[in-house]
């Protein structure tokens, strides 16, 4: 039987989950090369401070790793990232749709990587998802010619699985479907009928960042 989670109760349990993040390194929210061989751009969490927030930055941290001899730039998505998500999501998508359309014109050799985590994830589901309502968000999709730009996307904790009519968003979107990984931590609340909000904090720990980061890796090269 699917359990029913009223906003109130989970923004709560937010709120306290977030008192226990870890503690990480900030990056800028800019590349300081103006055209990187890759940009990751980045939407972060609900309730994380400007910039990538604790999962971009290990996320960026684990790919530069991984594509040693490639310079890797990031770029946190400009947004509120608060809950008030009729308006803060929407913000998201256009400032991140904005981002691939500059990268696309001032450096158009740079491989472009998408990715978010919780409302993040949902900011980049609205601008990859083939057009369709969901919920009572409205997507507003790229421009066809953009998704050549981009060699990837991930992302974490999607709300996109747990709405009537979504799903995984490879299975949601034609255009970046094959290039995508959506990963969902087991029993993650936000992104299943789980009720283990612990795991909404967990893909560090639990290897799906590593998992992504090896998918971006072999699409990068």
């Amino acid at each position: 039987m699917r359990v029913r989670r009223t906003p109130g109760v989970i923004a709560g349990a937010l709120l306290a989950a977030t008192a226990i993040l870890p503690t990480v390194s900030v990056l800028p929210s800019a590349s300081a090369d103006p055209c990187p061989e890759v940009e990751v751009i980045w939407a972060r969490g609900t309730g994380a401070p400007a910039g990538l927030g604790w999962l971009g930055d290990a996320f960026v941290e684990s790919l530069r790793g991984k594509a040693p001899n490639t310079s890797v730039g990031a770029y946190g998505v400009n947004y509120p990232a608060s809950f008030d998500f009729d308006t803060s999501a929407p913000a998201g998508a256009a400032d991140a749709a904005g981002r691939v359309q500059y990268m696309a014109d001032n450096c158009p050799d740079t491989k472009l990587v998408l990715g978010g985590n919780s409302q993040g994830a949902g900011v980049i589901d609205l601008i990859t998802v083939d057009p369709r309502p969901l919920g009572r968000f409205t997507p507003t999709p790229m421009p066809p010619h953009l998704a050549d730009h981009v060699a990837a996307v991930a992302v974490f904790g999607n709300p996109l699985r747990d709405i009537r009519g979504g799903g995984p968003l490879p299975e949601m979107s034609s255009a970046y479907g094959p290039k995508t990984i959506d990963l969902c931590g087991l029993d993650d609340p936000f992104c299943s009928t789980g009720l283990n909000f612990a795991a909404h904090f967990s893909y560090i720990k639990n290897g799906m960042v590593d998992q992504a980061t090896s998918f971006v890796a072999d699409r990068i090269r």
